[in-house]
């Protein structure tokens, strides 16, 4: 087994399941810690800040990291525009979404426009409007490009799987016939980011997560190689009908060594 250089690794589903302790997972994390082994966790979710991931992580699951282990879409989305808009100096943009996108787009140096922005940004928003979807697709309609920050039809939560980013992306998509470019997971964007930053190149990492569409698909799309655990969405019958099969296959985090790899 490669030594990797670096683990990128989802969070529900992977270390926890809402509000459910996974003990394994973090005795993992630990291990990655006590070793001394580079690590981030990197997620879809949008509406959070790193620091309010880490206060999740700690207060109800005892597991005990920093905002820099913390990769959110909407870190990477703010870091896609700020090279896209380096060269142009463009830099107003329409935003869909929660604080956790709008303050990392803020950071960047973006500022709102809502008759003539240069990108419209669509995430999750729970208090999204009519009013929000009428500026975001005129905007699109004359010209300004579209970010979708990951395409999660649903998203689970105590009511169920409630509406996640993708179905409002959608729902802006049909409404302006236009693709939108992704960020979040199953694309590379947010991979080939996070490694950047942690100067890793892809052959030296890997990534861990519980659901073959989104973790392992942008791992396999990164080319990192992945390791798929049985703690959440996915399933061995599921997987045995992928073309492209994870690199590694666990039912729970105990079954990996950081030196060896699987254990049986």
């Amino acid at each position: 087994m490669k030594d990797y250089q670096a683990y990128l690794i989802d969070l529900d589903g992977t270390v926890y399941a809402g509000s459910k302790r996974y003990p394994k997972a973090k005795a993992f994390i630990e291990r990655l810690q006590a070793k001394g082994t580079p690590f981030k966790f990197v997620t879809n979710n949008t509406t959070k800040l790193p620091a309010d991931v880490v206060a999740n992580l700690a207060d109800n699951h005892d597991i005990h990291v920093t905002p820099e282990n913390v990769y959110t879409a909407g870190l990477a989305t703010a870091d896609y525009l700020d090279k896209m808009a380096g060269a142009t100096g463009e830099r107003t943009v329409y935003v869909i979404g929660e604080i956790g996108l709008r303050q990392a787009l803020a950071q960047k140096g973006f500022v709102t426009d809502e008759e003539h922005p240069h990108y419209v940004v669509v995430g999750l928003d729970s208090d999204v409007t009519y009013e929000k979807f009428a500026k975001a697709i005129l905007a699109i309609r004359s010209g300004s490009t579209f970010i979708g920050t990951n395409s999660d039809s649903n998203i689970p939560k105590s009511r169920g799987l409630m509406p996640g980013a993708g179905a409002l992306v959608d729902l802006v998509r049909y409404a302006t016939q236009t693709d939108p470019i992704f960020v979040g997971k199953p694309e590379p964007i947010l991979i080939e980011n996070v490694l950047a930053q942690m100067q890793v190149p892809a052959d030296r990492a890997i990534m861990v997560g519980d659901n073959y569409r989104t973790d392992i698909l942008a791992g396999i799309h990164a080319h990192v190689d992945t390791l798929l655990v049985y703690t959440g969405v996915s399933t061995p019958d599921q997987i045995a009908q992928v073309t492209t099969p994870p690199t590694y296959e666990i039912d729970d985090l105990d079954h990996w060594d950081l030196e060896a790899g699987p254990i049986e």
